[in-house]
């Protein structure tokens, strides 16, 4: 089965940005991805998705700051987050979403597991 890793949170100053990697490893990574978040005490939330031929679907929240990208042979997605708000702390995870329209490229599948995720923290 296919293990996905996130990495490069950190800590950053309002307004900075962050680039978020997403690597897949055990597997083919050939279906649409998505990024989603959580923060302390709330549910899980989409951000972003793109689909392997570069159709991408943002969250209102984040469109406009955050571009999600993949490079297909390299098995890895990205999302540069750019002009970070406080708003934006939370854990953030890559997973496979489902094939259709904008609404269901927001959808997590029910295959595969989730990882640990990348901790992002915007200070006020």
């Amino acid at each position: 089965q296919v293990q996905l890793v996130e990495s490069g949170g950190g800590l950053v100053q309002a307004g900075g940005s962050l680039r978020l990697s997403c690597a897949a490893s055990g597997g083919t990574f050939s279906v649409p991805m998505g990024w989603f978040r959580q923060a302390p005490g709330k549910e899980r939330e989409f951000v972003a998705a793109i689909t392997w031929s570069g159709y991408s679907v943002y969250a209102d929240s984040v469109n406009g700051r955050f571009t999600i990208s993949r490079d297909n042979a390299k098995g890895t997605f990205l999302l540069q987050m750019n002009n970070l708000k406080p708003a934006d702390t939370a854990v953030y995870c890559c997973h496979a979403v489902a094939r259709g329209g904008h609404s269901d490229l927001q959808r997590p599948t029910n295959f595969g597991s989730w990882g640990q995720g990348t901790q992002v923290t915007v200070s006020s």
